[in-house]
């Protein structure tokens, strides 16, 4: 009797158990589209401050993600480079001073000179300004140089001193802004996945599996070495080689069950190339400029094509906009010599 009891009881536990087993179903939510709160920032615009307009994007930012992504700093420093390399230098504006010009124009999508006159008003020198720290005042006519710090205060250029090239902005007419700004998350995404694997090794999480001993051969002594020895492997020197002797042992006695290609598989591989497809459409460079390695037997095709085409629709169309510099100073300072791969 006592055991019919008990086998009810026990029969009754497993159909409680049972019972609470329930299927749940559940979604990570739906898509967010482009234009989905963002565009709240369209409406903003440039804020207003007491003395000069902010831009509508965070320099601070552009600047942070200059450096974020490999391929998304080469081509700015080709065009760069190609830009510098071209120029004529003059002297009201030295060819380290053009660099710096063009390096923020295309960082930034905006561009300043400061006209240094002497007391009788005549130009001594063409200066960039930080376009990361100058500001356009309400007035639209004058410009400000805000740098922000506990010692620093904002500095008003004189009036008229200022050049201001910029790539427009569809949503407003007061700062430019660069054309790659739809890459940047692709440029994030890949700083990211190269992140993600440096810890990844760092950690030691490559070396993850799961050691799964059945053989009975084994006394505690041995296990407990074998443990130890596989807690050194974490770290610096991770990748060594243990040694293990069972003679009495079966053949599936002792199993290596890997866990880090499945677990922590971050397809690292895809996301660094979809990113970095992503960065050379928006910039638009050659691959063979930038010294990407092809993946196919045929590879990019000829370099001397691919960079005259490139200087012909990319960076042709700059120069001519730096040289509305000239109509603003009046006078012929930016020229360029052709775009030539033969050594002067």
């Amino acid at each position: 009797m006592g055991k019919s009891k008990k086998n009810r009881a026990a029969s009754t536990n497993q159909i409680q158990h049972k019972s609470q087993t329930t299927a749940e179903a559940f979604s990570f939510g739906d898509p967010v589209p482009v234009m989905d709160r963002r565009e709240l920032l369209d409406y903003v615009e440039c804020l207003q401050t007491d003395r000069w307009y902010e831009p509508p994007v965070s320099f601070d930012g552009l600047a942070r993600t200059f450096r974020a992504a490999v391929h998304h700093s080469s081509p700015i420093a080709v065009k760069c480079n190609i830009l510098t390399s071209t120029y004529i230098p003059h002297p009201l504006l030295s060819q380290q001073a053009f660099s710096r010009f063009v390096q923020d124009y295309l960082v930034f999508g905006n561009a300043y000179l400061e006209k240094r006159t002497n007391r009788f008003g005549e130009v001594i020198a063409l200066e960039p300004a930080l376009a990361k720290y100058t500001r356009r005042g309400l007035d639209l006519d004058t410009y400000w140089f805000v740098q922000y710090g506990m010692t620093t205060q904002p500095y008003q250029f004189t009036k008229g001193s200022i050049f201001h090239l910029m790539e427009p902005d569809i949503n407003q007419e007061i700062y430019g802004l660069p054309g790659y700004l739809s890459v940047i998350p692709s440029a994030l995404l890949n700083e990211s996945a190269t992140l993600f694997r440096r810890k990844y090794y760092i950690n030691g999480s490559h070396a993850g599996f799961i050691m799964y001993m059945t053989d009975a051969a084994q006394n505690q002594e041995d296990v407990n070495n074998l443990r130890n020895a596989m807690k050194s492997a974490k770290g610096p020197g991770n990748f060594r080689n243990l040694f293990m002797y069972s003679p009495n042992g079966k053949k599936d006695g002792l199993q290596i069950i890997p866990l880090s290609e499945v677990a922590a598989k971050d397809e690292f591989l895809n996301i660094k190339n979809v990113s970095r497809d992503d960065m050379m459409a928006a910039h638009r460079v050659p691959p063979q400029m930038m010294g990407i390695i092809p993946q196919n037997t045929g590879g990019f095709g000829d370099i001397e094509k691919a960079s005259k085409v490139f200087v012909r629709n990319e960076l042709t169309p700059l120069q001519e906009r730096i040289k509305e510099i000239n109509e603003w100073v009046e006078d012929d300072i930016i020229k360029f010599n052709t775009y030539s791969l033969e050594l002067a």
